[in-house]
């Protein structure tokens, strides 16, 4: 069996763009040549690698050649640069790993901004829920994450980061209303709840833990961390919030605890999963990353 590492291009191109006329018109060629691409890698394997739909998706057999493909890419991109001297016009590669919001907006940054100055690449930063990010590196759509996960995903090797603290937060103003006897399984059903998304269930969990059972309050969705944040400031909600940006505002009295202090309070502790590849791009985002969380998280 011969897997021809142009066809793998062109699969990766498919998947991403999800249609055969976008992948033709970023790989500057023809639909019918990237039709005709993927039917040779289809023949070569002897399996369908992509299910002709719109939008198109991988096939199980297309999830291990996105992973071929992905590790393929980046270990000829680290291979290339040491054998050939890097010029102002050398292609930069394009290095997907899955961060989740509020991580990406208030400590890893700095660690992303070093690893691409010392590398030389660009990099696909994939927004996704810390609970559910292993599922991406696990199917190939990403060559690491930031995850909550500790399990191990085979061929991969998992670092302990450190944990980010979230405390549960509301106005005075809110709590009055509708928590006024603080964190309790009625009042909670009925309280308005901010939450990212629909796979959000900090609060849920933490309230589980405060009541010992489920709630189901109405929820107003905001996917972006800093607005999360301002619509609790606004008193559209209670919810979990990164304890750097609650600690100034629960200090000035504009916002207060939904529970106790202790009570209030949710570490999450995140671990950076990425492929065990012979790749300097991998070790140098490691180092950096791993750098920057010592400083930055819960030890």
């Amino acid at each position: 069996m011969n897997i021809d590492p142009v066809a793998l291009q062109t699969l990766s191109a498919v998947v991403r763009e999800r249609t055969f006329e976008r992948a033709a018109a970023r790989l500057h060629i023809t639909p019918s040549a990237v039709s005709q691409r993927i039917k040779a890698l289809e023949q070569s394997v002897g399996q369908v690698v992509v299910g002709r739909t719109k939008p198109i998706t991988p096939t199980p057999a297309g999830d291990v050649l996105l992973r071929l493909a992905g590790h393929w890419d980046l270990l000829v991109h680290d291979a290339l640069a040491e054998l050939v001297p890097q010029t102002g016009d050398t292609a930069y590669p394009l290095v997907p790993i899955v961060v989740n919001a509020d991580s990406l907006s208030s400590w890893i940054l700095p660690a992303l901004a070093r690893a691409q100055e010392e590398l030389g690449v660009t990099l696909e930063v994939i927004r996704e829920d810390e609970e559910h990010a292993s599922e991406l590196v696990r199917s190939g759509a990403a060559l690491a994450a930031v995850t909550a996960d500790p399990r191990v995903v085979a061929g991969c090797r998992l670092t302990r980061l450190g944990a980010l603290r979230y405390v549960a937060v509301c106005t005075p103003a809110f709590k009055e209303r509708w928590l006024p006897r603080g964190a309790r399984a009625a009042d909670l059903d009925r309280a308005p709840m901010v939450r990212f998304d629909r796979k959000d269930t900090m609060q849920h969990r933490v309230a589980r833990r405060w009541v010992r059972r489920d709630i189901d309050p109405p929820a107003t969705f905001i996917g972006s961390s800093r607005e999360f944040a301002e619509a609790i400031r606004l008193g559209m909600g209670w919810g979990m919030v990164p304890w750097e940006w609650a600690a100034t505002e629960l200090a000035a009295g504009t916002l207060v605890r939904v529970a106790s202090s202790s009570a209030a309070a949710h570490d999450v502790p995140l671990h950076w999963l990425a492929w065990k590849l012979p790749s300097r791009t991998l070790d140098v985002l490691t180092r950096c990353i791993t750098q920057e969380a010592e400083s930055a998280l819960l030890r």
